[in-house]
C-alpha cells in the first residue's frame, strides 16, 4: 500500500459467536499478503485496554463502540485498512461511527441465536443467558439491532468463513477499495493477537470445531 493511498474501515457487526472475528483475521492476512497496511480493533481485546472499567449498560455499550470507531478514523485517515468487529448491538452508534469515519463498509455477520447457542456455544453463555442466569446478554434479553442498509450481508449459517471472505474481498474491489478480489493466503494462518480467536501452541489460529 503506497503512502497516498486512503484507509477505509471494514466494520463487521453482529451477535456474538456469529462469526466476526473469524472472518476478521482472514481479511487482515489478506491485507498484508498485499503490503497493505491494517489493523483490527476487536471489541473484547478493545474492552481489556482502552475500555477497561466499562460495563454492559447501553451507554457502556456506546461508549465502548465510539472509543473503537475513534481509533478506527484515526488509523483511516493515516493509510489504514482497518478491521473493526465488536458485536455493536446499536444502529445509532454504527450510524455515528459510519458519519465520522466516512470510508466505512458495514458487513452484518448474520445467525441465529438458536444456531449459536447449538453449535458455537463452547462456554455455554448462550444457554445461561436463556436460562436467565445471565442477564443483559446481546440477542436474548437484550437487544441487537440488525442493520438495515449494509454494503454487504454475509450468513454464516450456510457460508464456509472462506465464502463469506470472499464476498467481503468481491465488496471491498466492488467498492473500489481493492484492486484484485483473489484471495492470496492459503491454509493456517498466524494469530494476528488482535482477536479474541484461541490460538494453537504453534501461535496458528485454531480450528473451531
Amino acid at each position: 500500500m503506497t503512502d497516498d493511498v486512503e484507509g477505509f474501515t471494514v466494520w463487521f457487526t453482529g451477535l456474538s459467536g456469529s462469526g466476526k472475528s473469524t472472518i476478521a483475521e482472514m481479511l487482515f492476512h489478506e491485507f498484508q499478503a498485499r503490503g497493505m497496511k491494517t489493523e483490527i480493533l476487536d471489541g473484547d481485546v478493545v474492552r481489556q485496554n482502552l475500555s477497561k472499567g466499562l460495563g454492559f449498560s447501553k451507554e457502556d455499550r456506546d461508549t465502548n463502540i465510539l472509543r473503537i470507531g475513534f481509533v478506527a478514523e484515526l488509523l483511516t485517515r493515516n493509510g489504514v485498512a482497518t478491521i473493526c468487529c465488536p458485536i455493536s448491538p446499536y444502529k445509532e452508534t454504527r450510524d455515528a461511527v459510519r458519519a465520522q469515519i466516512g470510508r466505512f463498509v458495514e458487513v452484518y455477520v448474520h445467525a441465529t441465536v438458536k444456531e449459536i447457542a447449538a453449535n458455537r456455544d463452547p462456554k455455554g453463555l448462550y444457554a445461561k443467558a436463556l436460562a436467565g442466569e445471565i442477564t443483559g446478554f446481546t440477542g436474548v434479553d437484550d437487544p441487537y439491532e440488525a442493520p438495515e442498509d449494509p454494503e454487504l450481508v454475509v450468513d454464516t449459517i450456510v457460508e464456509t468463513p472462506e465464502q463469506s471472505l470472499r464476498k467481503v474481498m468481491d465488496t471491498l474491489q466492488r467498492l473500489g477499495y481493492l484492486e484484485d478480489a483473489t484471495p492470496l493466503v492459503e491454509g493456517d494462518r498466524a494469530h494476528s493477537g488482535m482477536t479474541d480467536l484461541r490460538v494453537t501452541d504453534s501461535g496458528y489460529v485454531a480450528k473451531e470445531h
